[in-house]
């Protein structure tokens, strides 16, 4: 007799976290369920860690052989950047796609499609974190239905706030709260329809809220104390409470023997990634390309940084303030651009005569372009690429850099016999760069993506090298003996992706607190499959967990 799974995802929920707050008594249903059955940790890749945990857990295959490694994507022959939202699965298909042996329920699934093969129901972009796919369901009435019934997740799409904005962060995570509510009834009213072989579901509002909450609840980042949000209630493990009580919820609505997972395929932590791949690393190239120009942010070496920009110096908003920071050589100009509303400078400008035809792009510019990158200033050099020896991509996570490279990039300068040269003149430039506060080195690793310049593999990622950032602090103000300061700048989201996952397993058969050795993210699909009894594709690159069952009471 098959064991029903229902496999329940705690996206970006940092096992630190889950169990620091099981022991203190926060999430009674997970530590209860953890006593239960069995726990482990969970790793994932160190880099592209934020753009591909759900790939990886859909296909069971690492982006090496999916090609996917971002939603963004680098097109040598115009320089520009193309949104492609989640993997297309034409290859490898969710691993629920199981065919007519199996029913299965698949509600609010990140970065999924509709997939042919899946005997059963599924729904998408109700509410996920960063859905990456259209709103819709199959049955297609069934979407409406829900709607209906149940309401709209009142965080979809809008599951931001400003991380300096008390009111507007209480306001994220109550709509966060009611979310979950909402998600806990759902998954209930679809558990109860029909006895299912798998069903599954993901809580996007723990993404959310670890990155946006963080500094309300952990004190190792800068605005912990610069900006005490946790004074008022700390809105992170409110959020966590309750996602642990709609577990319990939805546990309970499970059938007896059926084997529940609960777990994370990537975590959380301070944020150490933001300012510097979105910021620094475009910034940092810029320098090193036209020695003695400044793009944004220009620091002086030698001076102690100051405070943290916030308050009335951050009320533009992170994408304002940053840009108000663009380096004018007219220190007139400079001056206003700092302190004036962007409106009125904007006014002023022409005063001072036209803009150079080649300058940084204006996010506002990209805003009205509708340009879906306007938040990320490597976009705001992109005019730059083209007379660039390597620049960086936009990122969610570690810093990509890319070799304007002759014979693949349209306009390459980089002779490929100097590609390997140039890599390293970088990587040694970059193990300079030092957070200006604390002395500490920036790099802790850059990993090369390809062997040799002509690796033209189509499934290796856009960048050439991938720089991996210290993990010790937040930082705001970076500098190097070869480009000078760059920062302070505001902090951005206070949260960031770590590689450190969990599983929880409980079921009839599992043995009751017992511990799990550190699996990979790519072991959690062939995991549920073997709970399911379910074949396991030879393509899958993980292993099933080595969950231990319990003895057999031996009958007389």
């Amino acid at each position: 007799m098959k064991n029903p799974v229902i496999a329940i995802g705690l996206d970006a929920a940092d096992p630190s976290l889950i169990e620091k707050w099981m022991s203190q008594g926060h999430l009674n249903n997970l530590r209860r369920l953890r006593e239960q059955g069995a726990y482990g940790r969970l790793r994932t890749f160190e880099y592209y860690r934020a753009e591909t945990p759900w790939e990886t857990f859909l296909t069971g295959c690492s982006p090496q052989k999916t090609g996917y490694w971002a939603p963004v994507k680098f097109h040598a022959d115009t320089y520009g950047t193309e949104d492609i939202k989640a993997y297309d699965f034409i290859e490898h298909s969710p691993f629920y796609a199981l065919g007519d042996d199996y029913r299965v329920g698949a509600f609010d699934i990140p970065h999924s499609t509709l997939a042919d093969r899946v005997n059963g129901l599924q729904v998408l972009a109700w509410g996920a974190h960063a859905a990456l796919t259209p709103r819709h369901s199959r049955p297609a009435e069934l979407f409406q239905e829900i709607m209906d019934k149940h309401g709209e997740h009142p965080a979809f799409d809008k599951d931001f706030a400003s991380c300096q904005n008390l009111p507007a962060l209480k306001k994220l995570q109550q709509a966060l709260e009611i979310g979950i509510a909402r998600r806990s009834v759902i998954c209930q009213d679809l558990l109860q329809r029909e006895p299912w072989d798998f069903f599954l579901t993901i809580f996007g509002e723990t993404h959310s809220a670890g990155h946006y909450l963080w500094h309300t609840s952990q004190p190792d980042h800068p605005l912990y104390e610069a900006m005490p949000a946790h004074a008022d209630g700390d809105c992170l493990l409110g959020v966590f409470k309750a996602v642990d009580k709609a577990v319990g919820e939805i546990v309970a609505k499970a059938p007896e023997n059926a084997n529940v997972l609960v777990f994370a395929a990537h975590g959380m932590g301070t944020n150490v990634m933001d300012l510097p791949s979105m910021l620094f690393l475009p910034e940092f190239l810029y320098r090193w390309n036209f020695p003695g120009k400044f793009g944004i942010a220009r620091g002086k070496v030698g001076q102690a940084p100051g405070k943290p920009i916030m308050g009335e110096r951050a009320k533009r908003g992170w994408i304002g303030t940053v840009w108000s920071l663009k380096h004018e050589s007219n220190p007139i100009k400079g001056f206003l651009r700092r302190n004036l509303p962007t409106k009125i400078f904007n006014t002023l400008e022409p005063f001072f005569g036209t803009r150079p035809s080649l300058d940084l792009i204006s996010p506002f510019e990209l805003i009205e372009q509708s340009d879906p990158f306007f938040y990320q200033p490597a976009i705001w050099y992109q005019k730059f690429w083209s007379q660039m020896k390597a620049f960086a991509l936009p990122s969610f996570s570690e810093g990509y850099i890319r070799i304007n490279l002759q014979g693949r990039e349209s306009q390459g300068i980089v002779a490929p016999e100097d590609y390997k040269a140039v890599c390293d003149e970088l990587i040694e430039k970059l193990y300079l760069l030092k957070d200006a506060r604390t002395g500490e080195p920036m790099v802790k690793e850059i990993i090369r993506t390809r062997k040799e310049a002509t690796d033209s593999d189509p499934k290796l990622p856009d960048a050439d090298l991938v720089v991996m950032w210290q993990e010790k602090y937040a930082t705001d103000v970076v500098e190097s003996p070869d480009i000078g300061r760059i920062g302070p700048v505001p902090f951005n989201r206070t949260g960031s992706h770590r590689s450190d996952g969990f599983v929880i397993a409980q079921g009839p058969a599992i043995e009751a607190g017992s511990n799990l050795p550190t699996g990979h993210a790519l072991d959690l699909t062939p995991t549920i499959l073997q709970l399911m009894d379910a074949p396991i594709p030879e393509k899958f690159e993980g292993k099933p967990l080595p969950i231990k069952t319990k003895t057999p009471v031996q009958i007389n």
